[in-house]
């Protein structure tokens, strides 16, 4: 009997080591995949609404390109992505397979053993058998022994025929997230089928497009140039007027001239909580993509051009209002030789800057709220393109938004 129970408990401590193992559910790497896939998904819908719903809008070879290019690259991210979290779950599901196993070899042991100890129960289990046990002690101390022996191997018997049947239990529970691991497995793998096929379609359209560019690189660079000087005037033009409200600033409050601006009490609270709200401030545009980034950088196609930012282009749909970001002051009001206005608004020492406005709700000297209406991004009649030139400013110098934006 003695050799029964220590069986039985051996076995037992090592179904209880298994059995945590299985029961945490989805591990933090599987979630963090999980919503990257989504973000991913979620922005190549986006990019499609925002930049390929118009098929009867012909755009120009280079537009096209970029456009292409921005939704190869999410495409390949999406696919390392899929490939990472199948490659996880593969690797769960053999580790699950295996304890499945392991538990059901051990409940056959546990099982058989039980049922040799209830069948070894039974033929003693009569009270006088239980008596003629007691009675033959040598002492009252041995009789006392027994008593307890009895009374604790009963109480063994109980717990052993719950163990059986919570570990079975245990056992269905984790072939139901077996089942459901590979059913997720298998959809991943099937979309992911989906968007290799897309992003070959699509790459194959690219290499077709860039081999027409090609042979008017020079032509395209000299567009690209343009362009680039046309966004550098502007640029230069929106630090001189901050340059000039700094001195402005200072010259009033009777102090000498600095980079940064003398702030009022009020300005400088709204300076302060701009700053703790880094990275958690609303995007300028309820909905857009990010279509050229902060910095300098080749041209993705074009590689002898460089581009200089000093803010981000976020693409957005037709008739899209631009939003203050945060609590401010409409600064200035910019329209630079022919090009769509800039609005700039000031935050203590931030300035917020939103070029390419088709129309303006604001003037010079309002006072703005967070995610306040400020105008109506310019939609391009050629292009039918909608977007929106966004920078942030500490003082006269460029910070680049991502930092700042929520999820930009």
């Amino acid at each position: 009997m003695r050799h029964l129970i220590s069986r039985l408990t051996r076995i037992f401590s090592i179904v209880f080591l298994i059995t945590p193992y299985f029961l945490f559910g989805q591990e933090p790497q599987q979630k963090r995949l999980e919503l990257q896939r989504n973000q991913l998904e979620q922005e190549i819908k986006n990019i499609n609404s925002l930049l390929f719903s118009n098929f009867k809008q012909k755009k120009s070879v280079l537009n096209e390109v970029q456009d292409l290019s921005l939704k190869i690259d999410l495409r390949e991210r999406l696919i390392r992505v899929n490939n990472e979290q199948a490659n996880q779950l593969n690797h769960k599901i053999l580790i699950n397979e295996r304890n499945v196993n392991d538990l059901k070899t051990q409940l056959l042991i546990l099982k058989k053993d039980y049922s040799e100890m209830i069948q070894k129960s039974y033929k003693s289990k009569s009270k006088q058998s239980r008596l003629m046990f007691l009675f033959s002690s040598e002492s009252f101390l041995q009789a006392y022994k027994r008593f307890q022996y009895i009374k604790q191997y009963a109480n063994f018997r109980k717990n052993q025929g719950e163990l059986i049947a919570t570990k079975s239990q245990t056992l269905q529970s984790l072939n139901n997230e077996l089942y459901i691991q590979k059913e997720l497995k298998q959809k991943i793998v099937q979309d992911n089928r989906k968007v290799q096929f897309e992003f070959r379609k699509e790459k194959n359209r690219q290499n077709s497009l860039i081999g027409t560019l090609k042979n008017k690189e020079k032509s395209f660079k000299k567009q690209i140039d343009s362009k680039q000087r046309k966004s550098e005037a502007i640029s230069n033009e929106i630090q001189r007027l901050i340059k000039e409200a700094i001195s402005e600033s200072n010259r009033k409050a009777g102090k000498r001239i600095n980079n940064d601006f003398a702030l009022s009490p009020e300005a400088l609270l709204i300076s302060n909580n701009f700053i703790s709200n880094k990275g958690k401030l609303p995007w300028p545009v309820e909905k857009g993509v990010v279509v050229q980034v902060f910095g300098k950088h080749p041209h993705p196609l074009v590689k002898t051009a460089i581009i200089q930012s000093n803010g981000v282009i976020i693409s957005t749909p037709k008739k899209t209002i631009a939003r203050s970001i945060f609590d401010g002051i409409v600064m200035s009001i910019l329209s630079y030789k022919g090009s769509n206005p800039t609005i700039l608004v000031q935050h203590g020492n931030y300035i917020s800057a939103y070029s390419n406005m088709g129309k303006v709700y604001v003037k010079k000297g309002d006072k703005v709220k967070l995610k306040q209406p400020l105008g109506e991004v310019f939609t391009n009649p050629t292009s039918a393109r909608t977007d929106l030139k966004f920078s942030i400013f500490k003082s006269n110098t460029p910070l680049n938004p991502k930092g700042w934006i929520y999820k930009l």
